[in-house]
């Protein structure tokens, strides 16, 4: 696996924040009856809650949000992307369905609560550091406008940002070519939970996605 580090500037600001990282050889096909009906069931929890809306103020999600003010970004503008997917539930419009890596990674996201960057190694140069964004840095969002940077908790590689855990950038994101990924779920609430949703993500990768060759690691 590639290093992956948590800049000192990011953890003074954020002691809590931490990283569980999945690296795996990927080798989907076609979206999977089994996997989408995984995706379903979870939306219908969701929404047979008796108060829906609580996920939105679950444990790990304020403390992202929390994480984010320490930083200098506006939460309620710049949404993790865990919330993001939550909130699109809520809204009756469920969880986007682009391909069984993507697709997992989201489930496993708002199950845990935890954002989740997902990067195509093929186009990763050098070390990764989670840090805060710069003033004048910017990215095109997956699917997004460009996005400011500056004050944002981002990953960065040789060749500067390339992820968020409000959205990735287009440079690293998984296409139907990718072969090797790199996951990271990023917590503001510390590492405890970090193992046991790095391994579902690494279950379900092996199990829809082909996964072979699966490292996971932690950085806190």
């Amino acid at each position: 696996m590639i290093p992956v580090s948590v800049d000192p500037e990011l953890k003074a600001k954020c002691p809590r924040a931490a990283l569980g990282c999945v690296a795996a050889e990927v080798h989907p096909g076609a979206a999977s009856t089994a996997l989408d009906a995984e995706l379903r069931a979870f939306e219908e929890r969701i929404l047979r809650l008796p108060e829906p809306r609580s996920v939105l103020e679950s444990p790990a999600i304020l403390a992202t949000r929390a994480g984010y003010k320490a930083l200098g970004k506006d939460p309620a503008r710049y949404r993790g992307s865990a919330e993001a997917l939550l909130r699109r539930i809520l809204a009756g419009k469920g969880l986007p369905r682009v391909s069984p890596v993507v697709d997992i990674i989201n489930l496993v996201s708002v199950e845990s609560r935890f954002s989740i960057g997902l990067y195509d190694l093929a186009h990763v140069q050098g070390e990764i550091i989670f840090r805060k964004g710069r003033a004048g840095e910017t990215y095109k969002g997956i699917g997004k406008y460009d996005l400011n940077l500056e004050d944002l908790p981002l990953f960065a590689d040789a060749l500067g940002p390339h992820g968020s855990p409000t959205s990735d950038s287009e440079r690293t994101m998984v296409t139907a070519a990718t072969q090797r990924v790199l996951a990271i779920l990023i917590s503001f609430s510390g590492s405890s939970e970090l193992e046991k949703w790095s391994s579902r993500l690494r279950d379900l990768l092996a199990l829809h996605a082909g996964a072979r060759n699966i490292d996971l690691r932690f950085i806190a």
